[in-house]
């Protein structure tokens, strides 16, 4: 019989939880396969913790991981992906955006063969200008990767142990689920859906969360940035000479006044604007290098609920990263 692990990363969903929980295990009952549920705790705060702790206690197939703060949704999913052992993961994501009820779906088009089913979103229940925001980064990072990642499909999918198993023995810190899950190849296919309205509360992923993971998403999988800077500096390298060739026209050969201050300064602050954009993308790189040098753990496990003793051979294969740290007292 095949057996499925569905990861879910939590933080500060104490609204959504019992909607959730009984949505996903209700779906999941009705699958003719075992299954657990691993919720990733990634530092709650209102009260999501003793919510989860119960789930765990009524049920033995529901995995409770605590991290031991908030390291943001990545590094959650990483976390919840590093537990797993099942031949089957499905990832969702907490707020009920991705409805449980569409895993049959994923579940039977991987039966058929496919390593990733991957959930792509037909319509979203979001405001105009974060959907208009989302479309720009799909198409951007269309045009910029050199992956084939697929548009409007993020963290919602099932994943083949095969697959799960390499991402896990990816070391990088800086993750983009849906760029890794893409690296790996292999057979995969999109299952369209509707993404409902958020369930309860505001949204955990803050603009600026978003705008870090857009940027984590282009620098990751694409060096086109540093080729543009590049190109840029060819560029205002070669108006500049023109514009030296003009003003020397003008005092050689036609005598006409020199352009005076308007235009000096014009230059000026137009070259000096592609110098910083050219640092800042080069900065991003060097950033990105600085982190994975120093080795730091992507999270930290302050302690764990129903997981087994001793890992199994394919929890053993897993991430490095990992640090377990004892309760308080």
């Amino acid at each position: 019989m095949n057996t499925l692990d569905a990861v879910v990363p939590v933080y500060n969903e104490i609204e959504i939880l019992p909607e959730l929980h009984r949505r996903l295990t209700g779906v999941l009952e009705g699958l003719p396969l075992e299954w657990r549920v691993i919720y990733v705790n990634d530092g709650s705060v209102d009260g999501s913790t003793a919510r989860l702790d119960a789930y765990a206690d009524a049920d033995p197939r529901v995995v409770i991981v605590h991290l031991a703060r908030n390291f943001g949704q990545q590094a959650a999913i990483a976390a919840g992906l590093s537990q797993t052992d099942a031949d089957a993961v499905i990832l969702l994501d907490g707020d009920l955006q991705d409805p449980p009820e569409v895993i049959p779906e994923l579940l039977e088009t991987w039966k058929a063969g496919h390593d990733v089913v991957y959930a792509v979103k037909r319509k979203r229940k979001e405001a105009l200008p974060k959907r208009a925001l989302f479309s720009l980064f799909y198409l951007i990072l269309g045009k910029l990767s050199s992956l084939e990642i697929p548009a409007n499909a993020g963290n919602f999918s099932l994943m083949d142990r095969r697959v799960v198993d390499t991402i896990n023995a990816m070391p990088e810190h800086n993750r983009y689920v849906s760029g890794l899950r893409a690296y790996v190849g292999g057979s995969q296919t999109g299952v369209e859906f509707e993404r409902e309205a958020r369930y309860a509360g505001q949204p955990r992923q803050s603009p600026l969360k978003l705008f870090r993971m857009a940027i984590d998403a282009f620098v990751s999988y694409s060096e086109v940035p540093l080729r543009l800077a590049t190109v840029m500096g060819f560029v205002v390298s070669g108006m500049a000479f023109l514009v030296l060739l003009n003003v020397l026209w003008q005092k050689l050969v036609s005598g006409e006044a020199i352009l005076g201050w308007a235009s000096v300064m014009t230059s000026v602050l137009f070259i000096g604007g592609i110098q910083l954009i050219a640092i800042g993308m080069i900065g991003e790189y060097i950033g990105r290098i600085y982190t994975e040098t120093k080795h730091r753990p992507n999270w930290i496990v302050d302690r764990s609920r129903n997981l087994d003793s001793e890992p199994t051979a394919a929890r053993a294969g897993r991430a490095t990263g990992v640090k377990e740290v004892a309760p308080p007292g």
